[in-house]
């Protein structure tokens, strides 16, 4: 067999398993489109209903913080229980209405029932102070010396290479 005999066995060798391989890949081939099961449709949020059923939330919740004393409206160990139902409530009425939870209604809701019960309940405002000098000067310092301290090691190990190694 002479030389472009075998190149020419092997060109129609290599075309042949090529068309044997992509036969099976051709994605629209034997395929039975009715015999594919079909995903359910995805009910959309209704958000209309799911405002109604956060003012639902809202008022069962305003009707138990009515028997907290408002001076204990910010030590949550007096209202806990309420504030649970009420979370719990916008979860589930979220769930049932196939709306994500939170939301950015339910979390708007929820940010009004804060400012309406909790807008009292923040501490002093934490004034923040710049270190003593002393306590700055050595802060600003120590990476400094740090950073000198490796740059000289760094050095003195490349010169002793031969030594070390």
């Amino acid at each position: 067999m002479t030389t472009n005999t075998v190149s020419s066995l092997c060109v129609i060798l290599s075309l042949t398993v090529n068309s044997w391989m992509t036969r099976g890949l051709s994605a629209t081939e034997n395929i039975n489109v009715e015999s594919i099961p079909r995903r359910p449709s995805v009910a959309l949020c209704n958000e209309t209903q799911l405002l109604w059923e956060m003012e639902v939330c809202g008022e069962g919740f305003k009707r138990e913080m009515a028997y907290v004393d408002p001076q204990n409206w910010c030590n949550l160990t007096h209202f806990i229980s309420e504030y649970h139902v009420f979370s719990l409530c916008t979860e589930t009425n979220a769930g049932r209405i196939n709306c994500y939870w939170p939301n950015p209604l339910v979390e708007n809701y929820i940010i009004r029932i804060h400012k309406h019960f909790f807008s009292n309940c923040t501490l002093e405002r934490v004034i923040l102070v710049d270190p003593p000098d002393d306590t700055l000067t050595i802060l600003i310092l120590i990476p400094v010396f740090l950073t000198l301290a490796m740059i000289a090691l760094v050095v003195w190990c490349s010169k002793r290479s031969d030594i070390l190694a």
